[in-house]
C-alpha cells in the first residue's frame, strides 16, 4: 500500500492508497483544498470542522448533479438506441418490400420480352 501526504487548509495528512494511485489522490486533495479555500475566503475563519462539512456538502451537491446528468444522458442514449432499432426495422421491411417489387417487375419484364420475341415460356 502506498502512502501519500496531502495538504488541506495548510494541514498535512498522511494517507494510504493503492500503488499507482498517488497522483490521483493528491489531485483529489488539491481539488478539495480549493473548496475549503473558497469557503474560507467567503466566510472567514468559522472553524475547521464546519468548513470541512460545508466543503463536503458542496462536493456532494456537485456529485448529485453529475449523477443526475448521467442519468439523463443514459435515458437519452437508450431512447436513441430504440429509435435507431426502430428505424433499422423500418428500413429492413422497406428493403424486403422493394426486393419483392423488383422481383415481380423483373418477372413482368421477362414475360413481356418473351411475348415480343414470340417465345412462350413453359407454363
Amino acid at each position: 500500500m502506498a502512502q501519500v501526504v496531502v495538504t488541506i487548509d495548510g494541514k498535512a495528512y498522511r494517507m494510504a492508497c493503492e500503488e499507482g494511485q498517488e497522483s490521483h489522490l493528491e489531485g483529489l486533495a488539491q481539488n478539495f483544498d480549493r473548496y475549503v479555500g473558497h469557503l474560507k475566503s467567503q466566510f472567514g475563519e468559522i472553524g475547521d470542522l464546519r468548513v470541512t462539512v460545508m466543503a463536503s456538502i458542496m462536493v456532494m451537491d456537485e456529485l448529485s448533479e453529475a449523477n443526475r446528468r448521467i442519468g439523463d444522458l443514459e435515458r437519452e442514449v437508450e431512447a436513441l438506441r430504440q429509435g435507431r432499432d426502430s428505424a433499422a426495422s423500418v428500413v429492413e421491411k422497406s428493403d424486403q418490400a422493394l426486393a419483392g417489387m423488383l422481383s415481380e417487375l423483373s418477372s413482368q419484364v421477362r414475360s413481356i420480352a418473351d411475348k415480343l420475341n414470340g417465345t412462350n415460356p413453359p407454363a
